[in-house]
């Protein structure tokens, strides 16, 4: 057997594994072994190409290849060891811009060193490399804005520039003329126009994009960065990586649209950098005074109630209150109180990742509902503790069609006897509106670190 054939042999390996490892990831009880799959397909991926660049490579692009591989595992393995869960979303949204920065030098590279076609052929060619560096110049400033915002190195606020949609459309006819003219005439001047339109608008379509969606972003930009994958394996004649790209892309828009959906966002909306949606100002309305209570009164509260729901967000990440939450769940439940956890659809700024985390600390599956699941619950709710969250409990998504997060589905915790809410403070959440809530008559404010809060409560009860 050859090394090609061997090589293609274990690419259809690669991606079935690939293929087992979504499967399992779209459970809670297999998800383990659906990191399992990828981890293996791509180990087998790796290995093969490899294989197969050593037997027709020179010797100094195979020490090239070998020194890129193990730069790139140290860097690999050192941000896997530091990176907290709460640094997560930003990770991967820099991850997703290294996929568009390799599709862009890729593409370049097509057109620097071209294969001798003719004809159509050729053709296809010029429109693969437009496309290749179109899509992961978009991914690479996307991810790199997303990065940024996610990180709170700029402000999550939505960037509106006068004409912002036109702009948009503008870059988009700018990109399609350009192709026709590239596949017609492939001069390097208008490869380097078209990286220069696609690097700014994809800065632009993710800085249109208010926090509120931001999870909904990181989603999109992962399709994206398949879809920048698959261009770059037409490029490259990679099977594996057409496979790879489609399945990314495809599986991140269908995330994207089912997240949308649960928030009622516009799906072409959302990905078209907010087209459609104009930036409100901030929410200065006087609701009143709010009340607090200690974690003593908290402890009396639970220990009091027949029914408790816990409604977690990224307050809840950052303060890794995950493990003395999972304590207090249990010794609830051991003294007969149900305890249930009510998720929304885009709580933290990663899809899934209150989950994870309270998976990690060994909260059964079976007690952590999604949003619809619990929604119809709170009215019958004897205390409901938000720890952390703000936007996805806020009831001016349902009251006021003027909000920035109106028409927004949000667990509607309000309905609750008693909601006891933990913050650092009365700040405004991640899409900048104001919680009334936390001025309602049922609602009172435990502040402070939520980890720490929630350890008195334990010692109290």
């Amino acid at each position: 057997m050859t090394f090609e054939s061997a090589a293609s042999a274990a690419y259809i390996v690669a991606a079935l594994l690939f293929i087992l490892s979504l499967a399992g990831l779209s459970k809670h009880e297999s998800a383990r072994s659906g990191v399992v799959y990828g981890i293996a397909g791509m180990a087998i991926a790796l290995v093969a190409t490899v294989v197969l660049v050593v037997d027709n490579a020179e010797a100094l692009a195979i020490v090239l290849l070998f020194v890129a591989v193990a730069v790139g595992a140290a860097i690999g393995l050192w941000r896997a060891r530091v990176v907290e869960m709460t640094g997560m979303p930003e990770l991967i949204a820099l991850l997703h811009s290294f996929v568009g920065l390799a599709a862009v030098l890729v593409g370049w590279n097509g057109h620097l060193d071209p294969p001798v076609l003719f004809g159509a052929l050729e053709d296809i060619h010029h429109a693969e490399v437009f496309i290749g560096v179109f899509i992961g110049a978009v991914t690479f400033t996307g991810s790199i804005v997303a990065y940024l915002k996610l990180s709170a190195k700029i402000s999550s606020s939505p960037l509106v520039l006068p004409g912002k949609n036109l702009l948009n459309i503008g870059a988009l006819v700018a990109f399609v003329v350009l192709t026709v003219w590239y596949v017609v005439d492939s001069q390097l001047w208008l490869l380097i126009a078209v990286t220069v339109v696609a690097l700014a608008l994809g800065w632009h379509l993710v800085a249109s994009i208010g926090g509120g969606d931001m999870p909904v972003v990181v989603s999109m930009l992962n399709s994206y960065s398949g879809w920048a994958a698959a261009a770059a394996g037409f490029l490259l004649n990679n099977d594996l990586l057409i496979v790879t790209g489609a399945l990314v892309g495809s599986s991140g828009a269908y995330l994207s649209f089912i997240m949308c959906k649960a928030m009622n966002r516009s799906f072409i909306s959302v990905i078209a950098g907010g087209f459609g949606i104009e930036a409100k100002a901030g929410d200065d309305t006087d609701y009143g005074e709010h009340r607090e209570i200690t974690a003593e009164d908290t402890a009396e509260l639970l220990r009091n109630a027949t029914s408790v729901v816990i409604t977690p967000g990224y307050g809840m990440a950052v303060a890794q209150a995950q493990y003395p939450v999972a304590d207090l769940t249990k010794k609830l439940r051991e003294r007969g109180i149900e305890v249930r956890f009510g998720i929304h659809p885009v709580a933290g700024r990663l899809p899934g990742h209150m989950n994870v985390l309270l998976a990690e600390a060994k909260v059964p599956y079976d007690i952590v509902l999604e949003m619809d699941e619990i929604n119809d619950d709170l009215a019958s709710t004897s205390v409901v503790l938000v720890i952390g969250a703000n936007d996805t409990v806020n009831p001016a998504a349902t009251d006021d069609p003027s909000s920035p997060i109106a028409g927004m589905p949000v667990l509607t915790v309000w309905e609750a006897e008693n909601v006891v809410v933990f913050k650092r403070s009365m700040a405004a959440g991640y899409a900048g509106v104001q919680n009334p809530l936390f001025f309602r008559d049922n609602t009172q404010m435990l502040f402070g670190d939520a980890k720490a809060r929630v350890e008195d409560i334990l010692r109290a009860l």
